[in-house]
């Protein structure tokens, strides 16, 4: 996969539609709280297979730590190290960044996928668009 940080307005508009497809049509979530006032403040990614958009995700910079949000593949392109491959790019990024740690909050159904990579969970379940969730953070080299 080949994974950029998205630089132009069509770059956006792939991450978006890997978005809105898998979060909003797959999951249900509302669009309203999908696509939501951080999109402006972040730094959004967007991973290419044969020139077609099949993962995103974004990152946004929160109290010293790197926080990795609405990171998603397409259904048929799961099970393939694609996600992996995006939170390291992200992970990359936060240290280019002078930061040292990784936060996220995980949908529980991926928990053990985050803790496989290195993130350990900090909260207990809570909710977030009517999903369950926990709180991970990773401490990076």
């Amino acid at each position: 996969m080949l994974i950029r940080t998205v630089e132009n307005d069509q770059q956006l508009k792939d991450a978006f539609g890997v978005r809105r497809t898998v979060f909003i049509k797959e999951q249900q979530v509302p669009e309203d709280l999908e696509l939501d006032e951080y999109d402006d403040l972040a730094v959004h990614f967007i991973g290419y297979e044969n020139n077609e958009p099949i993962a995103a995700a974004r990152l946004r910079f929160v109290e010293e730590n790197g926080k990795l949000e609405r990171i998603c593949v397409m259904k048929e392109f799961r099970g393939r190290s694609f996600g992996r491959q995006m939170i390291e790019a992200m992970e990359k990024r936060i240290q280019k960044e002078g930061l040292k740690q990784a936060k996220l909050n995980a949908q529980t159904h991926a928990e053990d996928f985050y803790r496989a990579i290195g993130y350990e969970t900090i909260s207990g379940q809570f909710m977030d668009a009517g999903i369950p969730h926990v709180t991970m953070i990773k401490t990076l080299d």
